[in-house]
């Protein structure tokens, strides 16, 4: 093998490439085949639909995730079994309430066709520390905040 190496020179070797690359329709260069971008722009335009699609905005994400497990882990690997525990994710089809930052987003990655996803959407705004106790996630996702109404104190009649 090294003398069959050691007699082609240089010259010959660049000789050998070029008549053998031009005789190739199929051949593609390695350097245009990972300069391309691998996801087209239509993708990333259909990408952007979904955030109007789902209610996120891109600019101001929502600050905490609703995790539900959806598919069992049986049949699973062994690390997939491990983050889906340590997510909280015993049981199927109980949400479980998270943060919408880097460390939980990258657990979630590995898991992402397990497990739906959604924001936890508070349309009555953020519940006070009394309000904690009387709140509830309803089917769509949202934080319902149960207010009760405190008595009214009953007024002196004039007569």
């Amino acid at each position: 093998m090294l003398r069959l190496c050691h007699g082609l020179t240089s010259p010959s070797v660049k000789m050998l490439t070029d008549s053998a690359l031009s005789r190739c329709p199929w051949f593609v260069s390695m350097r245009s085949k990972f300069s391309k971008p691998k996801v087209s722009m239509e993708v990333i335009a259909r990408r952007s639909e979904e955030h109007e699609k789902y209610g996120g905005d891109p600019d101001q994400p929502h600050k905490l995730h609703l995790v539900t497990r959806v598919k069992s882990v049986k049949r699973r690997p062994y690390w997939e079994k491990e983050m889906i525990s340590d997510l909280g994710l015993h049981k199927a089809h109980v949400p479980v309430i998270h943060k919408n930052i880097l460390s939980v987003n990258l657990r979630l990655k590995t898991v992402k066709h397990l497990v739906r996803i959604q924001p936890l959407k508070t349309p009555y705004g953020l519940p006070s520390e009394q309000d904690i106790a009387d709140t509830y996630i309803n089917s769509k996702g949202e934080l319902i905040v149960r207010r009760l109404l405190l008595p009214v104190e009953p007024k002196a009649i004039d007569s």
